[in-house]
Formats: structure tokens, C-alpha cells, sequence
């Protein structure tokens, strides 16, 4: 099992996050359209697809928008040549970003994150000098007050899922991202509900700080991810359970 906990950061945002519902959706659909545009409008066929609908069901997004974003980008009206751009950076403390993007202007997001981190504390980085530390994996997040931990983890593990920790009132699960999909769909027919989920780098070598500045680079975090281009960023910062960011 892991020694860290992984979603750390996102426990600590979700609060911000509900109350962000709009840009969230919006993000969703841009990555759902960019999906579709890019692998054809076939969830079946399409795994990319397949994945953007799967988080966007898990957010509650109404039917009608994920089909609005698929017929967008299989040619119905949205013409906006997205691109997928990876920055990488760090945050005070050393903290590690990998700063993933979809925009139809390069210029514009390069110089929103710079700007960004550079106004809170943090630095762009060479390509490579962060990246080297993370993996891609799948994450799993389901309440664990709401769910009997025994059975979420027979689910997980018979369906592929690489780790699971239990920690601070959630069940993490951890996944290959080949095995994503499967392991969400079990959990789904096994009546448990992923309170979250999501493809997104993972680093082995986690970073603790102080509470100061934990709280510093999760407020960076937070403002990145409002920039409308960037769709998520991950880092290699530790919160441990026991730490109190209120």
C-alpha cells in the first residue's frame, strides 16, 4: 500500500471545486470535444472519449451537454483548434507541477502560467526536469464513511485497480490506466459511488512542508486551475491526514 496519501490536494479543494461547478463543466466539455474531434464521436471506439464522458458522468453533467460536446467535435459548429500543451514547473518548497492544458492559443496560455506562477512563488521549468518524477495513473476517490472499505477493495482489486488506501475518511484506489474504466464500472455495479475520478500524474517522491507554505502552493494550485486552458495540474505535494489547513 502507498505511504502517502494521494488525494490530499483534491480533499482539500473540493469545497472550491462544488462551488466551481460551470468551469468545471466547461473544461469537461472541452475535453469531451476534443476527444471527439480527434478519435471520432464512438465512446466505443474511442477511449479518450470514453474516459471525458466517464468523468463527466461522475460530475453530475447533464446528458444533453456531453452530447453537445460530442457532436462539436465530430463538425457541429465548434470550429476552435484545440491543442494539448504540458508545462512544467515548481511551486515554493520545491514542489513539482505538471501543468497539462487545451487551447487554441499557445501564446496565450504560456504567458497565463508563467504569469501565474511567477505571482505566487512558483518557477516554469525545463521539459523533463519535473516530469521525470511522475507517472500516469488512474485515481479513484470514493467516501469511505459511506461505503464498506472490505468490499470497496475486493471490487477494486478484482477489477485491476494497482493499490488501495484507506485514509482521512476516503478510499483512495489507484489504477493502471488501462484498468481505469473497468475499475469504475465495477465499483458502478457494485452500488459504490466514486465521489471522484480521474487519468492525471502521480509522483513516487511526495514533498511534506510546513503549513504556511502548503497552504501557498495549494492556493498556486488553485489558481491555475481557474485559468480557463489548463484542465489540471498535478504535483508531488504531501498533506499529511493529521495536518490542519483551516
Amino acid at each position: 500500500m502507498s505511504g502517502h496519501n494521494k488525494w490530499s490536494t483534491i480533499k482539500h479543494k473540493k469545497g472550491a471545486a462544488d462551488a466551481k461547478r460551470g468551469k468545471i463543466f466547461t473544461k469537461l466539455i472541452k475535453e469531451i470535444t476534443v476527444a471527439a474531434k480527434n478519435g471520432g464521436g464512438d465512446p466505443d471506439s474511442n477511449a479518450a472519449l470514453r474516459s471525458a464522458i466517464l468523468k463527466a458522468r461522475l460530475a453530475s453533467m447533464p446528458k444533453d451537454n456531453i452530447e453537445k460536446g460530442i457532436k462539436r467535435g465530430i463538425g457541429g459548429g465548434d470550429t476552435a483548434d484545440y491543442i494539448e500543451l504540458v508545462y512544467e514547473g515548481y511551486a515554493s518548497g520545491g514542489v513539482g507541477l505538471i501543468i497539462e492544458t487545451l487551447t487554441d492559443n499557445k501564446n496565450r496560455t504560456g504567458a497565463n502560467v508563467k504569469a501565474i506562477l511567477s505571482k505566487n512563488g512558483g518557477q516554469l521549468a525545463a521539459t523533463g526536469a519535473v516530469s521525470y518524477q511522475f507517472k500516469r495513473v488512474g485515481l479513484v476517490n470514493v467516501n469511505a464513511d459511506e461505503n464498506d472499505e472490505d468490499k470497496v477493495i475486493e471490487v477494486a482489486l478484482e477489477a485491476g485497480a494497482a493499490d488501495v488506501v484507506s485514509e482521512g475518511g476516503l478510499i483512495e484506489i489507484e489504477t493502471d490506466p488501462a484498468n481505469f474504466e473497468a475499475v469504475i464500472n465495477a465499483l458502478e455495479a457494485a452500488g459504490i459511488k466514486s465521489e471522484s475520478a480521474d487519468i492525471t500524474m502521480l509522483s513516487d517522491t511526495p514533498v511534506t512542508l510546513d503549513v504556511e507554505k502548503t497552504k501557498k502552493v495549494l492556493e498556486l494550485i488553485e489558481k491555475l486551475e481557474d485559468d480557463d486552458d489548463v484542465q489540471r495540474v498535478s504535483s508531488n505535494l504531501n498533506i499529511p491526514a493529521d495536518m490542519n489547513l483551516d
